[in-house]
């Protein structure tokens, strides 16, 4: 059998020119989302480390975006023909080939990681490896903003995404493997459905918090 990630490269691979013409102006008319990253478009500029990987990129329209709102950007898809239409649509911006479990990426580089929808084809499972592989590669402080479907029930719901099979998470579920990376989540927005599917669109912005023993002049909270 497959490896989903297989499975979901070659849907991808064979949807490139529609994908693209789909969704390169979505954000256009989303202003949930599109207040979500500039949100954290701003916090990454204010940890001074402007490195951005945008995972799971797709056609790049969010990498540019995150390039244009001052931000030092990049992307990593899983797709080659994605990464093939990113770089002739976006030349002047770095796209690389990988999985979003591997990052190509040294640890603690990056002051931001953008995840778009890319993590909802990752089974349950899987998840907690993907999102430890982001926390790795955050420097202390860093941001990671993630959007995907949500749901108001207790567990993960597996539907058929139009691309290839994807999951709805609990936001608190989903808040709860981000704490098990080590990230705090400190600003979460769902808000009503934007599609038939009826599920939540959830937006959820974390950070790894600075090492208290790597700072001095902090002092660790007394128990009581």
């Amino acid at each position: 059998m497959m490896e989903h990630q297989d499975v979901t490269r070659a849907a991808y691979d064979g949807v490139v020119e529609l994908y693209a013409s789909m969704f390169a102006d979505r954000l256009e008319t989303q202003p949930f989302a599109r207040a979500m990253v500039a949100t954290f478009a701003e916090l990454v500029r204010a940890t001074g480390n402007r490195r951005t990987a945008d995972v799971g990129c797709g056609p790049g329209h969010l990498t540019a975006l995150l390039h244009d709102l001052e931000l030092d950007a990049f992307g990593i898809d899983l797709s080659p023909g994605m990464v093939d239409h990113a770089r002739r649509a976006h030349p002047e911006l770095r796209f690389a080939e990988a999985r979003m479990e591997a990052l190509p990426v040294e640890d603690r580089a990056l002051g931001g990681v953008l995840a778009h929808y890319s993590m909802i084809h990752t089974p349950p499972g899987e998840l907690p490896a993907l999102l430890a592989e982001q926390a790795r590669v955050l420097a202390r402080g860093g941001l990671l903003l993630v959007s995907f479907f949500a749901t108001d029930g207790p567990e993960p719901v597996r539907f058929d995404h139009k691309v290839a099979p994807a999951y709805s998470w609990p936001a608190d579920r989903f808040a709860e493997l981000l704490a098990g990376a080590g990230l705090t989540t400190f600003a979460r927005l769902l808000h009503d459905p934007a599609s038939e599917r009826g599920f939540l669109e959830a937006h959820v912005l974390a950070r790894l918090e600075p090492d208290p023993a790597a700072d001095p002049g902090r002092v660790a909270p007394r128990r009581r």
